[in-house]
Order: structure tokens, then C-alpha cells, then sequence
């Protein structure tokens, strides 16, 4: 029996392990047998489904899959809604972590995780993103010689100042098996030595919940919420420290968007950082009306919101993607990102942290001079099927 245990610790990590989940679960369709048990699978055979590659048939093997939520992100609004919406099962382990510096969350999964790792001895864990959740839950695994599959392996930003940085170097120079969204990643991976037997160019786990939940992601009722119309607002995001922990910074991005708001709405779900932040400056009452704060915003709703928007401004990681997949004009308010396709490929402007050239910028894009992308490589919704295939090859061969 094959004993999996996958890792989510924050939003960004839900909607990559809810279709390897779904991918796991497709296994039990094509045997025609589900275990009474949550999570666990009956396989007597299973076709997963690669680019140029022809289906293949396995022998029996059980496959028993779980899910641990280290609760990084512990705020309902940021964790049990995306649970819901993403129909991922209730976690069969729930650490309940919290918040603390970096060392003490770290500190806190590593001790937690190793617990239920010596409890459940499962043959791989496996862990998506940069988080701090993914590179402590890898090092609680193989410190007791157990595998580790990296979902999103590969990217970089080469700064070092980032905290997700680090996750990203750490957890792949000790991970097994190196699942990757984009050629850069495998570039990456080799310039820095790492084996090529480890390194599998899949596609994009995120870009699969995209595709899957389109239908529902269509019928959201969002846009009429807050009275918007189609491409005639932006929706902004910005949590990074370098954006919103310093008061002029703070200052000169709310600066920023009281000036395009003159020309479109803004919708801003406000992470909770930032708003703490904006109270906190005494900023509160700089931001004009037409820039409309929200609470952290469901799965669902927020991609709506992406999707019909005329352009993001971010500083996110996940949204450059998803902007690029959807075609929309993306402003990321960064020096540097570690999905660099998204840029050379997609639709992602990388402007820096000039707010200044950053407001002419979106000035630009609003006056038409837009970027025409293309969607990358493999992001075509099979990512996870491409994941699930090779794990338990790989698995049943070491057997």
C-alpha cells in the first residue's frame, strides 16, 4: 500500500494540491472501487492521461492519500473557504499552527509534522509552493528518510531577501522528485547541479483548478456586488513587506491608486497585513471612494474579478499566472519574479517598485497599448494527472 501525504499550509497552496487530489480520486473512477475510508483509494488499474503519450495500464496497487493543513493561514476568510469551494475533502490532519516570525512558524509545523509523519509512515510526502509550511514539512520528512515530491520546483527569484526564496532552494536541493510549471524552472534546476531524474516539466497544478472551476468561476455574481462592468475596473493585490510595511512606501502606493482611480474603479481585497498597516499609519482616510476595500475574497469570486478586469496590479506570485492564462493585463509591482514566462510569454508587465512609473504604466495600458500573450507550455489543465502518473510509477517501481 502506498501511504501519500500532501501538504497545504496557505491560500496559494489549496488550489495546487486540490487537483492532485482530484487526480488521485479520478484513480478510484477508473477501478470502479472507493475504500469507505476518506482518502483512501482502491486501484486495480488506472489511464492518466500525457501530452503524446499513450495510456497505461498498472497492476493493483492501493494507494492511500491524505491531507495535512498546517493552518499557516488560520483566518477563515484565507483558509476554510477555499477548502469549500476547491470540494477538497476535510483535512485528515490539522496542525493549527498559526502565526509567529518565521522561525517560530517553521519551528511549529517541523514539530507538529514530524508527529503525525512517525504515526502515519506514509512513503511520500508531497508539498507545493514556497511557503514556510512546504520547506518545513520537507525537512520534518526526510530527516526520517521519506521521500518528497516539490510541486512548483524550480522557480527563482535570485533575492535572496525573499523568505520564499529561501523555501524554494531549500526544499528543492532536498526534495526526491521535481514537478515544474515552466522551462525556466528546469534551466534553473539544472544550472544549480540537481539530477536530472528528478526533474519533470508537468505544467501548472494552479492553472488545472483554473480550468476545472471555469464553469463555476463563470456564474459568480461578483461584478454585481460591487457594480462593476466588465474590463471597466482594475483589481489590485499587494501584501509584501517591501510594498506595505514602510509608510512612504505605504503612502506612495495609495498615492498611486487614488490618481487611476480618477480614471476606473479599483477593488482592493486587503490582505490583513495591509490593512493593519494602513490603520496603523493613520492612512485610513487618504484612500478616495473609489477605491473599494474588501475583505479577502473566495476562490471563486476573486477569479471572476481577475478575469473581467481590465488590468491587476499585484505583487503576488499565483496571480501572474492566472492573469496570464486569462489574458489579462497583469502589472506586478516587483523587481524581480521567479515566473519569468509569464513576462517573456504571457501578459505580465514587471514594473518595479516606482509607483510613479508604475501609475504611467497602467495610464498606458488603459489608453490601449496592450500586451497580446499566448498561454505557456503545458498549462493546459493536466498538470496533476501528468504528477499522479509519474509518482506512482515511480513509487511501484521502488516498491
Amino acid at each position: 500500500m502506498l501511504r501519500i501525504i500532501s501538504v497545504v499550509g496557505a491560500r496559494p497552496n489549496f488550489m495546487k494540491v486540490a487537483p492532485l487530489h482530484k487526480a488521485f480520486e479520478k484513480l478510484s473512477v477508473v477501478s470502479g472501487q472507493r475504500s469507505v475510508e476518506s482518502g483512501k483509494w482502491k486501484v486495480e488499474s488506472y489511464k492518466v492521461g500525457v501530452e503524446n503519450e499513450s495510456n497505461i495500464n498498472h497492476q493493483p496497487s492501493t494507494i492511500n492519500h491524505l491531507i495535512c493543513h498546517t493552518g499557516q493561514h488560520y483566518d477563515e476568510k484565507m483558509s476554510k473557504v477555499f477548502f469549500d469551494e476547491l470540494e477538497l475533502p476535510k483535512p485528515d490532519f490539522y496542525l493549527g499552527v498559526g502565526s509567529g516570525s518565521h522561525a517560530e512558524q517553521t519551528a511549529k509545523v517541523m514539530i507538529e509534522f514530524e508527529k503525525i509523519l512517525i504515526q502515519e509512515k506514509p512513503d511520500l510526502v508531497i508539498v507545493v509552493g514556497d511557503v514556510n509550511s512546504t520547506i518545513a514539512c520537507s525537512l520534518a520528512a526526510v530527516k526520517l528518510n521519506i521521500k518528497v515530491a516539490h510541486v512548483e520546483a524550480g522557480l527563482r527569484s535570485f533575492d535572496n531577501k525573499m523568505p520564499e526564496e529561501i523555501n524554494r532552494v531549500l526544499t528543492d536541493t532536498i526534495s526526491d522528485f521535481l514537478f515544474v510549471t515552466e522551462k525556466s524552472g528546469v534551466d534553473n534546476l539544472r544550472s544549480s547541479g540537481v539530477s536530472t531524474g528528478k526533474v519533470f516539466f508537468v505544467g501548472n497544478c494552479m492553472i488545472d483548478s483554473l480550468i476545472h472551476y471555469l464553469p463555476k468561476i463563470d456564474k459568480s455574481t461578483i461584478l454585481e456586488t460591487y457594480s462593476l462592468q466588465p474590463t471597466a475596473y482594475l483589481l489590485v493585490t499587494l501584501h509584501r513587506p517591501s510594498n506595505v510595511d514602510d509608510e512612504q512606501s505605504l503612502k506612495k502606493v495609495i498615492v498611486m491608486l487614488n490618481h487611476l482611480s480618477e480614471k476606473r474603479k479599483i477593488v482592493f481585497p486587503i490582505h490583513p497585513r495591509t490593512r493593519a498597516n494602513i490603520k496603523s499609519f493613520g492612512l485610513e482616510s487618504l484612500l478616495n471612494a473609489n477605491v473599494i476595500l474588501t475583505d479577502p475574497i473566495g476562490y471563486l469570486d476573486f477569479i471572476s474579478l481577475v478575469k473581467n478586469c481590465e488590468l491587476v496590479i499585484t505583487d503576488s506570485g499565483g496571480i501572474q499566472e492566472e492573469s496570464t492564462y486569462l489574458g489579462v493585463q497583469c502589472l506586478t509591482l516587483r523587481d524581480n519574479t521567479e515566473r519569468p514566462v509569464t513576462v517573456e510569454v504571457g501578459t505580465n508587465h514587471l514594473i518595479g517598485t516606482d509607483f510613479k512609473k508604475a501609475e504611467l504604466a497602467a495610464l498606458e495600458i488603459l489608453s490601449g497599448k496592450k500586451k497580446i500573450g499566448k498561454i505557456p507550455e503545458l498549462w493546459d489543465g493536466k498538470a496533476a494527472e501528468r504528477i499522479v502518473k509519474i509518482l506512482i510509477e515511480k513509487l511501484e517501481a521502488d516498491g
